[in-house]
């Protein structure tokens, strides 16, 4: 009788892979690269460094039991940050560097390379036409961005707009590779957050909205929408941000004030999705629109102006969305308030259709596993999907 021939993952020693993130205050990659390291294959030790601010997000993955380093930076500018990194980098053996946001791909792209390591990559979680993480971009953050991405070997697009848009600022073919953002379905099987507890009716047609309260989220369109329809329609925006005093003015101006909740920051958005009635999301640009996925997860008819995440859907997908009473909306008032009327009329219950288990985390992660092997010249892993953990969200 022969031996049986050794999988050689089953020997290899762990990849060891430091990820280099800008900061980790609440916000959807900093959420998204939690997720990811929650559900990567057996033999990748992961670590995180935060160049800033470790934050809430930190808190969860040392929870986790990740190691967590803080490089205390200061400011763009501070370039002493960038020997500290390169140490960092060496003392912890690490056979790749993946790093996320433009800050922490500028400085880690270039501390990998000093650091001697060549297994470098990206996550572009924020590139949008003109706009670069919620800001107008330049011509010399351009120059910036394009030379730092030589120095590393592959940068992972979350949606296939993400990928043109690389294309677009001269990013070769060759190095882009798509995987979309994830989400655990089963995190949205939870009971709802009471609406008492909200200081909402029992009976209210709950519109959500969950994001950073800034302009680009265009939450004044929803308050606007409120005004055209029936008193029984009120308003529930999660997050927090600098837009939060002027959308209350707002709903006080148009006569809205006690029809309108903010929640501020909050790590239960699960159970606020699942006291909601509909999702309204009237962003002008998104690289994915991650909350999307999670609307429908929860069951929820959705509402949206942009959203890669629904709009690369195979058409059979996308047609399917519409019969569950979801639909692309025109970003004004009077569209909201259209599309709104009819699910407030009917009431429809929860229904959960195929779109979650496209983006099943479980499913993508190995697909970012597959490209750490390449990169690394090492066998690719095998997946075994364990039984997820509890995850809190914060916003």
């Amino acid at each position: 009788m022969s031996a049986p021939v050794a999988d050689p993952s089953e020997s290899r020693p762990e990849l060891r892979v430091l990820h280099v993130v800008t900061g980790l205050h609440a916000g959807g990659a900093e959420q998204q690269l939690r997720l990811l390291l929650r559900h990567l294959p057996p033999g990748i030790h992961c670590e995180v460094v935060a160049l800033c601010e470790a934050g809430t997000v930190a808190d969860g993955l040392r929870a986790d039991g990740v190691t967590v380093h803080e490089l205390d930076m200061r400011g763009n500018r501070d370039l002493a940050a960038v020997p500290r990194l390169v140490r960092l980098i060496r003392e912890g053996r690490y056979d790749l560097v993946h790093c996320h946001l433009y800050r922490a791909c500028v400085y880690g792209r270039l501390a990998a390379r000093l650091a001697g390591v060549r297994a470098v990559l990206a996550t572009e979680h924020s590139l949008q036409p003109g706009v670069l993480e919620g800001r107008r971009t330049s011509a010399a953050v351009r120059r910036l961005y394009l030379a730092t991405e030589r120095l590393g070997r592959v940068t992972i697009a979350v949606s296939e707009a993400t990928a043109r848009q690389l294309r677009t600022w001269d990013v070769p073919d060759e190095r882009i590779r798509v995987v979309p953002n994830g989400i655990d379905p089963t995190a949205y099987r939870v009971d709802a957050v009471p609406r008492a507890s909200l200081g909402l009716p029992a009976d209210a047609f709950v519109i959500g909205a969950v994001g950073r309260l800034v302009p680009g989220k265009r939450f004044d369109v929803l308050v606007d929408a409120l005004t055209l329809l029936p008193p029984q329609a009120h308003l529930l925006i999660v997050g927090t941000g600098p837009e939060r005093d002027a959308l209350l003015a707002q709903a006080g101006e148009r006569g809205v004030g006690e029809r309108v909740v903010l929640t501020g920051e909050r790590d239960d958005v699960p159970g606020l999705l699942a006291t909601m009635d509909a999702l309204a999301a009237p962003s002008a640009g998104e690289t994915f629109g991650l909350v999307l996925v999670e609307g429908l997860a929860a069951g929820l008819p959705v509402f949206w102006s942009s959203g890669p995440a629904l709009a690369e859907l195979p058409m059979q997908e996308q047609l399917a969305l519409g019969r569950g009473g979801s639909a692309r909306t025109e970003p004004t008032p009077s569209a909201y308030a259209a599309a709104l009327a009819p699910v407030l009329a009917r009431r429809p219950p929860r229904t959960v259709g195929p779109v979650p288990a496209r983006y099943d985390i479980a499913r993508l992660a190995p697909r970012v596993a597959a490209v750490y092997a390449e990169l690394a010249g090492v066998p690719e892993p095998r997946h075994r999907i364990a039984p997820p953990k509890e995850m809190s969200r914060a916003r």
